[in-house]
C-alpha cells in the first residue's frame, strides 16, 4: 500500500492551504469600532452564510487527513478525495452567492470588489469540481498509475491553495474587515476554518 499514502498526505497538506481561503473572506484581523451600520449589516449576512460552508470545507480537508492515516484502498482514497473536492466545490459556490447576494458592501469601488470576490469564488468553485473529475478518472487498479495520478492532483491543489484569493483579500481591507470581525459568525467561521489547517 505505500505509494499511495504519502502521496494523499502531500493532498492533505495541500489542501489545507485551501482553508485559508475562508479565513480570508472570515475577516479575521483589526479591530472592529467604527463602522457604520450599513456595512455591520452586510458584513452578518455574508458571515451568517459563510459559516456553514467553512464547516463543510473544514469536513472534506478531515475526511483526505484522515484517509492519509488509514490504510485505505485506492478506491477508497478516489470515493473520499471525489466527495471532499464536490463538497468543497459546492461550498466555494455557495459562498460566492452568498457574497453577491449580499450586495456591494458601502465602502469605495464597493460593487467592484464584490464583483471579483465572486468571480474568485466561483472560479476555486470551478477548480475543485475539474480536481473532482480528475480523481473520478484515476486507475484504481494500477498502483502505481493510481499515485502518480495522486501526485498530479496534488501539485494542481498546491497551485489552487496559493494563488487566487487576491479578490477576497481586497474585499475585506479596510472598513469591511473591522465590520466582519464584530461578527459572531465571522469568528466561528474562521476558527473552525484554521482548526483544519494542521
Amino acid at each position: 500500500m505505500e505509494g499511495t499514502n504519502p502521496v494523499n498526505k502531500k493532498l492533505a497538506a495541500a489542501l489545507s492551504g485551501g482553508a485559508v481561503l475562508v479565513l480570508a473572506l472570515s475577516g479575521c484581523g483589526g479591530s472592529g469600532d467604527d463602522s457604520d451600520a450599513k456595512l455591520d449589516a452586510w458584513a452578518k449576512q455574508v458571515c451568517v452564510a459563510v459559516q456553514p460552508q467553512a464547516k463543510k470545507i473544514e469536513a472534506a480537508n478531515t475526511a483526505i487527513q484522515k484517509e492519509t492515516s488509514d490504510n485505505s484502498t485506492p478506491a477508497q482514497v478516489r470515493q473520499t478525495d471525489s466527495q471532499a473536492f464536490q463538497d468543497m466545490s459546492d461550498a466555494y459556490k455557495a459562498i460566492g452567492a452568498a457574497v453577491n447576494s449580499a450586495g456591494a458592501p458601502d465602502v469605495d469601488n464597493g460593487a467592484t470588489k464584490q464583483q471579483n470576490a465572486v468571480k474568485e469564488l466561483n472560479d476555486i468553485s470551478a477548480s475543485y469540481a475539474a480536481l473532482k473529475k480528475q480523481v473520478d478518472g484515476l486507475d484504481v487498479k494500477d498502483q502505481a498509475k493510481f499515485a502518480d495520478g495522486l501526485k498530479g492532483i496534488a501539485t494542481s491543489l498546491d497551485k489552487l491553495s496559493t494563488s487566487g484569493n487576491d479578490a477576497l483579500k481586497t474585499l475585506e481591507e479596510g472598513d469591511v474587515g473591522k465590520a466582519m470581525t464584530k461578527q459572531e459568525a465571522c469568528k466561528s467561521a474562521s476558527a473552525s476554518a484554521s482548526t483544519g489547517t494542521t
